[in-house]
């Protein structure tokens, strides 16, 4: 009998799959979607061009400028691949590069009994399904669909017993999310090109989350910090040593907040003429309940509070995670959990913490109206901890404990405290300390939580109407805060609550809002770039429905009823681009739409003396001179950089950062709005209106300026000797030379010093590359020296150099190498020692292999010698004795670089 294929979405959940299914299955990866609207537009043919330049000039200019916007249009088409003039006929293509892949998978359909379609369960997994059915072809009786929410034989089994089809609501619904971002991002961002900048790009649910962020920045920008002052008493127990710190919270049974510094001190005085009493202690029994387990985003927000992990770091791993069968589907928006899964992780809570830790019945956590409840949420799918992920990378490890740290606390009992309220009296001033201890850690046994400053000390058992000795005072200015910026975790959050998209949507979200440039995160903050504002401001005014939170979560819903079957998709879609195409068409006229106005400044053109101007841009704000847009012999196209000359903030080491800041910057002159400060050069700062362009309020501050962490903003150039001055760049902060022939760069490290220069290259024309035609040179990175092809990246072929490569080489060799030219060639049993860099010790050692595997033998420089070092393998466990007589088939074996 014919095999049966298989065909899952990633390659390394394959060889589990077909070691659960056995012989009778070949499992293939299709590595992904493997067609997809056209990438880009198609080529213009040379000759169509001139027949049509010749057709066009005998109409009239009416008629020619029918014929050119009915020609755009049908252009416009062919480029989205959707066609919302006819029912929204979609043009497919194979995905380049996925032509081997799709002849593969079409050859062993061909040769199948059966094909299964084992792509992920949510409606992306679904769509692809329904593609690879498209293009494989054949008759559809011979697709079946199967889902499972984690791979272990028991789900991978059943879900073979019971296959279904593709469900193709879902489908739709995945096509009119992508139908709906296509017709967006196409014919929007043309228009930005034109309007505002070139180089923009708008996106149906990005441009909503840039708008939270814009919003925030403005709200933030809008707050006006104001001072207020705390007093603390430190307070001794007569014979005690060890003061406890009461904060003054009430004078005369008023609120006590002192709005400046004369006031607190004036507090302080009166309070050393005071005794201190203890007046009343309150106890109360508190409990804390353990929260649910993790459903996407709660697991992005977890894991970047207690691991600091990025969004997109959070998901990778958990995506390695669940294809390697450790947990369960990782993108779901629901917390309901298997009747097994129950059932196993309360005998656990049973057995390993004893009966206290067992709630009387499963705690159950309510999930969003929207959740697909026939999701679960995020588990291990199995208990027995590390010792399930032993061999994984150490990151993945952390993740999968606290998956696995949830998912056991959510089952267990409340934790259990005695909440404890002292109030002191020393005149008119009321003192109060609070402090918690907890009686019985239930559910926080397995999964602590995180420190509440200072809540869960312990308190001494005062008695009402105890003597308390002064030991000190103490009084600290603060600033209120504004509302706080957005991480990335915390914008999913509310994304998430403003029913934004879904959860397989979240990382792309928080990832095209970063690389288009309209937000920075910085110190795990993001900040609005103008960019981000301009466009936005824009985006809101021309498109009104596009850019609002309940239409964007409106749809969401829509969609959600397209999968369900209760609603027809291209009706959806035609109402959406009826009123869209109206106000895109109002949007382009010359009323339409608000430009990019340039900000004309008094700061003078170093090449033509006229006026410069303040523009805004996709890459930042920028000087560029007024003479731009005069006649070519006229023009000047001077421009100078901008460098913010704001320092840094860092919340996690001064949670009122950004209330100094806002208090520190200059207000308009025109509006009154914060501006923000940007270094010309070493003597003069910019400072523009935070509504910029709108208002073009500027002021130039001279003086000696120095920005925090660097002696800068100038450096001399390593190259050429001339000053290398701080730049913006799309991946930060960088020194560029100024000298245009030079053209050298130093990054700017996070310690605010510039990076050490790089050596330069060292061809090697001995050494062929074995891949391409080309030959290698010794380059410096990030990790050290290594070999790559001179026309790198062209030919991305790169090795690690041998100690006796660059011997051959040992002039031409930066001397902060030249210790590299003292290290061992050969091990003891002669192998070559190669170069490698140790990225947990920031060191260059050399080592040895075998067959490709490596050796054990080591050197290391220090103390201006080399050291070598032996590792020593481990024993190889005793074979078992075979069960059966007969001997079993023999494998293939793998090369032996492959990973097991």
């Amino acid at each position: 009998m014919a095999r049966s294929l298989v065909i899952v979405e990633s390659a390394t959940k394959a060889p589990t799959i077909n070691r659960y299914l056995g012989r009778d299955f070949v499992v293939k990866s299709s590595a992904g979607h493997v067609r997809d609207l056209p990438v880009g537009g198609r080529a213009s043919d040379p000759q169509q061009r001139v027949k049509e330049a010749a057709k066009t000039r005998k109409l009239s200019p009416r008629k020619k400028a029918a014929y050119r916007a009915k020609r755009a249009r049908t252009q416009l088409v062919e480029r989205m691949g959707v066609d919302p003039d006819h029912g929204w006929a979609a043009t497919y293509e194979v995905i380049p590069g996925k032509e081997k892949v799709v002849k593969e998978l079409k050859g062993l359909a061909a040769r199948s009994e059966h094909v299964y379609l084992a792509t992920d369960l949510d409606r992306e997994g679904e769509a692809i399904a329904w593609h690879l059915m498209e293009v494989l072809g054949g008759p559809p009786e011979r697709y079946r669909r199967v889902v499972f929410n984690e791979i272990t034989r028991r789900a991978v089994e059943e879900a073979f017993a019971d296959p279904g089809e593709v469900d193709i609501d879902r489908v739709n619904a995945q096509q009119a999310r992508r139908f709906l971002d296509r017709v967006v991002g196409f014919e929007v961002s043309p228009l930005l090109w034109s309007k505002v900048a070139r180089g923009l790009s708008a996106g149906r649910v990005q441009s909503v989350a840039v708008r939270l962020v814009v919003d925030r920045e403005r709200e933030i920008r809008a707050f006006e910090p104001q001072e207020y002052w705390d007093v603390f008493a430190d307070l001794l127990r007569a014979g005690g040593t060890d003061p406890v710190r009461f904060q003054v919270v009430k004078e005369n049974d008023a609120e006590f907040r002192p709005g400046d510094k004369a006031a607190a001190d004036d507090a302080v005085s009166r309070l050393r003429e005071h005794a201190f009493a203890v007046t009343d202690r309150e106890e109360r029994k508190t409990t804390t309940r353990p929260g649910a387990p993790f459903i996407t985003s709660t697991l992005q927000q977890a894991a970047s509070t207690r691991l600091r992990f990025s969004v997109r770091k959070t998901m990778n791993l958990a995506q390695r995670l669940y294809e390697a069968g450790h947990i369960t589907y990782m993108r779901t928006d629901s917390t309901s959990i298997s009747t097994d899964a129950l059932n196993a992780v309360r005998d656990h809570i049973g057995e390993a913490y004893g009966a206290r830790y067992l709630p009387e019945s499963p705690n159950r956590y309510a999930s969003k109206s929207t959740a697909q409840e026939a999701h679960e949420a995020i588990r291990p799918t199995e208990l027995a901890g590390q010792a399930a992920v032993r061999d994984i990378e150490p990151d993945a490890r952390r993740l999968y404990d606290l998956i696995w740290r949830q998912f056991v606390a959510s089952q267990m009992t409340r934790a259990e405290y005695l909440a404890t309220t002292v109030t002191v009296m020393a005149g008119e001033f009321e003192l109060r300390v609070r402090g918690r201890v907890l009686q019985f850690d239930g559910h926080t046994r397995v999964q602590p939580p995180l420190a509440r400053g200072g809540e869960d000390t312990s308190l001494p058992d005062f008695v009402d109407g105890e003597a308390l000795a002064l030991a000190g005072l103490d009084a600290v200015q603060h600033f209120t805060r504004p509302p706080p910026r957005y991480g990335e975790a915390s914008l999913v959050r509310e994304l998430e609550r403003r029913g934004i998209g879904r959860p397989s949507t979240y990382v792309p979200i928080v990832s095209t809002i970063q690389e288009r440039g309209y937000v920075t995160l910085s110190n795990r903050q993001f900040h609005a770039e103008r960019i981000g504002e301009l466009v936005t401001d824009r985006l809101i005014e021309s498109f009104p429905d596009l850019l609002d939170y309940s239409f964007t979560a409106d749809m969401e819903g829509d969609l959600d009823q397209i999968a369900d079957g209760k609603r027809q998709w291209r009706s959806l879609l035609d109402s959406f681009y009826s009123d869209f195409s109206d106000k895109l068409e109002t949007a382009r006229g010359a009323d339409g739409m608000r430009r990019n106005t340039p900000t004309d400044t008094d700061v003078s053109c170093t090449r033509c003396g006229r006026p410069m101007q303040i523009r805004t841009a996709s890459t930042g704000v920028f000087l560029g001179c007024s003479g731009y847009g005069l006649s070519p012999k006229e023009r000047c196209t001077n421009t100078a950089n901008l460098v913010p000359g704001e320092e840094a903030l860092d919340v996690d080491k001064d949670a009122e950062a950004e209330s100094k800041l806002l208090r520190a910057k200059r207000k308009c002159p025109k509006c009154a709005t914060p501006m923000d400060s940007y270094l010309i050069d070493e003597s003069r700062k910019l400072h523009i209106c935070g509504n910029n362009p709108d208002c073009d309020g500027f002021e130039v501050e001279p003086g000696e300026f120095r920005i925090k962490g660097y002696d800068g903003p100038v450096i001399d150039c390593d190259k050429c000797g001339a000053q290398m001055q701080l730049k913006s760049g799309r991946f930060g902060k960088y020194f560029g030379c100024t000298n245009e022939a030079c053209r050298n760069t130093r990054k700017l490290l996070r310690n605010g010093q510039p990076a050490p220069p790089k050596a330069d290259p060292v061809p090697m024309p001995e050494l062929r590359c074995e891949r391409v035609d080309d030959h290698f040179v010794l380059r410096d990175g990030a990790a050290g020296i290594f070999l790559a092809a001179s026309q790198f990246p062209k030919h991305r072929e790169t090795r690690a150099p041998l100690v006796s490569e660059l011997k051959a080489h040992g002039n031409e060799l930066d001397p902060k190498f030249a210790y590299l030219l003292e290290a061992p060639e050969v091990d003891g049993a002669g192998n070559p020692a190669t170069v490698r860099f140790s990225r947990r010790t920031r060191e260059q050692y050399v080592a040895t292999e075998e067959g490709g595997k490596p050796t054990g033998w080591s050197a290391h420089y220090g103390d201006g010698r080399w050291t070598e070092r032996t590792a020593t393998k481990p024993a190889k466990p005793k074979a078992r004795r075979k069960a059966k007589a007969k001997p079993k088939p023999r494998q293939r074996s793998r090369p032996a670089s492959g990973k097991r």
